[in-house]
C-alpha cells in the first residue's frame, strides 16, 4: 500500500508512456506495481515505475491517484512553411526553429528591455539575463539573423547574431491555451465577437538592437510578417505597442494625438480593462498639432499608422517595463494598397 501520507503523485507522460517515482517505496509496494502491468526500475532511494497510458484515469496499486504531466512537446514549427522567410544581404529573417534561437531572442529582448530601457526584471530575469515568459512556449518567434556578425562566446561555435525579433501568437494557438496576452490589458472579447470567422494574429515583444534600427531590418520585420500571414491566411492583427514613460501627462500629445486621428471604428474596438483604463483624449483635437505629435510617437507606432492601423480605445501603464500601452488593431484588408504592393501579394519581394 502506498504511504498515506502522499496519496497523490505526479507523472510525467511523453508519446503515451507514464513515468513516475516515488521515494521511500517498499518491496512489497514494487511488486504490487510490477503485477498491475508496471515496469518497475528500483534505484535506491528511489523507485521508477512506467506505464503504457491510453486515456482515462491512472492510479498506482493502492489506489494513489497520478497527476500527469504531458511532456510531449509541440513541434516548435509547423510543417508547411519554410523556416526562413526573405532576405536582404547579410540580414536574413527567419522564424526560429531551435529552443536555442528563442533563448537568443529572449536575450536580446533582455538586452533591449531591461539593459537599454527601463524594464524592471525579476530576479530569474536578472540571473538569466533573458526575457521570459509563459507565452514563449506557444508563440511563433521572427528573427532577424545578421549572417555577417557573430555572438561568439568562449568554448562555443561562433553564431550568427540575432538582432531583430517579433512574437507571433495566432488566435487558434492562443485559445487552445491561456488567450492572447493583450487580453491582460484589454477587453479583446467583444471584438473577436464581431468577427467570428476572422484568423486574428497577435504582434508582440518587438525589438531590435541599437544598430540595426535602420529601414532595412524594418522592412524585413514587416516582410516575414506579411509572409507568415499569407500563408496562415490571418484576417486581423493585433497587439500591445509602447510608448516609453509612465506617466500619461507627459505623454498628452502622442496619445491626444492617436485617440483623436486614428482611433479604430467601432467594429474594430477594443477598450482597455476598466482597472487599468487610461483616457487618451488628454488634449482637445484643436490642440493637437500633428506634425509634433509625430515626431513624439516612437518608430514602431509610426510604422503601424503607415501601414494603415487604427489604436483601441484607452492606454494601459506597465510600471514592470516602464511605458504606457496603447493597442494597435490591424485588419489586413485595412492594409495601404502601397505596403501590398510592395511587398508582394506572396510576399515575394525579399523572398530567400
Amino acid at each position: 500500500m502506498l504511504s498515506p501520507r502522499k496519496r497523490t503523485h505526479r507523472a510525467a507522460s511523453r508519446d503515451g508512456i507514464v513515468s513516475i517515482m516515488l521515494p521511500n517505496f517498499s518491496p512489497r509496494e514494487a511488486t504490487a506495481a510490477w503485477k498491475a502491468g508496471w515496469e518497475t526500475k528500483v534505484q535506491a532511494p528511489f523507485a521508477r515505475f512506467r506505464q503504457t497510458f491510453e486515456g482515462g484515469d491512472l492510479a498506482l496499486p493502492g489506489g494513489a491517484p497520478i497527476l500527469l504531466k504531458n511532456r510531449a512537446k509541440r513541434p516548435l514549427l509547423e510543417p508547411g512553411l519554410d523556416p526562413s522567410l526573405g532576405r536582404i544581404g547579410a540580414l536574413e529573417v527567419r522564424l526560429a526553429s531551435t529552443k536555442s534561437e528563442i533563448r537568443r531572442a529572449q536575450r536580446l529582448r533582455y538586452r533591449v528591455f531591461y539593459e537599454e530601457m527601463s524594464a524592471v526584471p525579476t530576479g530569474m530575469a536578472a540571473l538569466k539575463r533573458r526575457d521570459v515568459d509563459a507565452y514563449d512556449a506557444i508563440c511563433d518567434h521572427l528573427l532577424v539573423i545578421d549572417h555577417a556578425a557573430t555572438d561568439a562566446k568562449p568554448f562555443r561555435k561562433a553564431r550568427p547574431k540575432v538582432v531583430g525579433t517579433y512574437r507571433l501568437l495566432r488566435q487558434d494557438r492562443a485559445e487552445a491555451h491561456f488567450g492572447f496576452y493583450s487580453s491582460g490589458e484589454y477587453d479583446l472579447a467583444p471584438l473577436l465577437e464581431r468577427h467570428p470567422g476572422k484568423r486574428f494574429l497577435e504582434l508582440g515583444r518587438s525589438c531590435v538592437l541599437k544598430p540595426y534600427r535602420t529601414k532595412r531590418t524594418v522592412e524585413l520585420l514587416w516582410h516575414g510578417i506579411w509572409a507568415y500571414v499569407q500563408h496562415h491566411r490571418i484576417d486581423a492583427m493585433l497587439g500591445c505597442a509602447s510608448l516609453e514613460g509612465t506617466d500619461p501627462e507627459r505623454l498628452a500629445l502622442p496619445l491626444s494625438f492617436l485617440h483623436h486621428h486614428a482611433r479604430a471604428p467601432e467594429a474594430w474596438r477594443a477598450r482597455a480593462l476598466p482597472e487599468r483604463y487610461v483616457a487618451m483624449d488628454r488634449l482637445a483635437k484643436e490642440a493637437v498639432e500633428p506634425k509634433a505629435a509625430l515626431m513624439a510617437l516612437p518608430p514602431l507606432v509610426k510604422g503601424y499608422l503607415r501601414v494603415g492601423a487604427t489604436f483601441g480605445d484607452g492606454a494601459v501603464v506597465d510600471r514592470q517595463f516602464g511605458t504606457t500601452d496603447v493597442l494597435v488593431v490591424l485588419p489586413v484588408s485595412g492594409i495601404a494598397a502601397r505596403y501590398i504592393g510592395h511587398f508582394g501579394a506572396g510576399a515575394d519581394r525579399h523572398a530567400a
